[in-house]
């Protein structure tokens, strides 16, 4: 490192190595003028949310516009009332005098709101897109349940709670190809990670790019590098420069909660000890499940106590079985092929089950394995030539980033 740059420290050092890492900048835009204005006691504003099955205009007519205006509005909008979700939120807006609403207001999201104004001869619309800060922060959190607790830890004083639990599922999915986040932790193991912050002008707080991280498991840490390749896509590398991404996902449920191992257990409908020749990923009937990998499907049907079950063989000969489903996905019957991470079925409680979850099988040379042993795999292809020289200068800024304390990196840009 130059001489200038060893000079300085903590985080000013850390400040140049995370704009080593080419961090996008904040989207421009400018503060809404809806934000900006002082209170004006002669003017009202009622906020309303659509509810479930309601209609836009029930709702406008509920706020006072006549059922006229409220269809002027509606047309006026850049919105399709069919599919508006419930839940919008809906402002409406005019004098306190004579309580005649002239404005509407539709917050389609927290950066983005619809306005609809009454002009001499018809509603006129405007569209405002609020602008996000964007900061950079380290989190480190230690493992005592689960990957949640490590987050919950880590960045109580930095994010709110959902942002919390986005950072969290973050970190899943960018080591789901490595590590089963609901099984393969143990208490003392580490997380650490840098990423970006979004904060909207009403204080919503959302997680932004992932930009490196280290899974420290058993004192072996596994980190990931984010790196551009092409077309503006980037992917994630370890400090080999093996791509994480490979031939298996861990797990075929996103949403996942492990609820028995491989191994003998009690029956939970027969009462018998038998072995367990896979795993069970409890979650609510009909979440979608996800075929592990690529491959051609050469079961789909009724199995006995698997209920509704299907079978995938893949490129290596391994077979992998999903049981108890309520549904398969539309086009999955045998003959079918599927790619990584497509949804293959449900989740149900067909056959014998007590309640609903997906039951999960590797089978290898026809002979169950338990699913943590036989998915581990070796990393996805690594980077080569010019490629792993720039990795390198990335990986040095991100692992320097990395090691600051946690909190604030890089604040954000003016």
């Amino acid at each position: 490192m130059p001489r200038v740059v060893r000079l300085l420290t903590g985080a000013a050092v850390a400040a140049l190595a995370i704009a080593a890492l080419r961090l996008p900048a904040p989207a421009p835009g400018r503060p809404g003028d809806l934000l900006e204005r002082a209170p004006d006691l002669s003017r009202f504003a009622e906020r309303d949310t659509l509810g479930f099955g309601e209609t836009l205009t029930k709702l406008l007519m509920r706020r006072g516009l006549s059922g006229r205006d409220a269809a002027n509005v509606i047309a006026a909008a850049p919105l399709d009332p069919r599919r508006i979700p419930a839940g919008l939120e809906v402002e409406v807006v005019g004098d306190t005098i004579d309580r005649t609403p002239d404005e509407v207001r539709f917050h389609m999201d927290v950066d983005h709101v619809v306005r609809v104004l009454r002009g001499d001869s018809a509603w006129t619309v405007t569209e405002e897109r609020l602008p996000w800060s964007v900061d950079t922060l380290i989190m480190r959190g230690r493992v005592t349940s689960s990957l949640y607790a490590a987050v919950e830890e880590g960045a109580q004083e930095l994010l709110p709670a959902r942002a919390r639990q986005e950072l969290a599922w973050n970190i899943a999915d960018i080591y789901e190809y490595r590590f089963d986040m609901s099984r393969d932790l143990q208490n003392g193991d580490e997380v650490r990670v840098l990423f970006e912050r979004r904060r909207a002008p009403n204080g919503a707080v959302r997680i932004g790019t992932v930009l490196a991280a280290g899974l420290q498991r058993a004192g072996s840490e596994v980190q990931a590098i984010r790196m551009p390749v092409d077309n503006g896509r980037s992917k994630y590398y370890d400090q080999q420069g093996r791509s994480l991404a490979s031939t298996f996902l861990r797990t075929p449920v996103s949403f996942r909660r492990i609820s028995s191992n491989f191994g003998r257990r009690k029956h939970p409908v027969l009462g018998t000890w038998r072995q367990h020749q896979g795993m069970d990923y409890a979650a609510d009937a009909g979440t979608p499940v996800r075929t592990i990998g690529d491959g051609v499907v050469i079961f789909a049907g009724q199995k006995g106590g698997y209920g509704n079950a299907i079978e995938v063989r893949h490129p290596n000969g391994f077979v992998t079985r999903y049981g108890h489903l309520r549904a398969f996905a539309s086009g999955v019957r045998s003959g079918s092929r599927i790619t990584i991470g497509s949804t293959i079925g449900y989740v149900g409680m067909t056959g014998l089950a007590t309640g609903p979850h997906l039951h999960f099988e590797v089978l290898v040379n026809g002979v169950q394995r338990d699913p943590r042993g036989a998915l581990t795999q070796s990393s996805g292809p690594p980077l080569t030539g010019a490629d792993l020289a720039l990795f390198e200068r990335i990986r040095s800024a991100a692992v320097f980033a990395l090691e600051q304390p946690a909190g604030v990196v890089r604040p954000p840009a003016n």
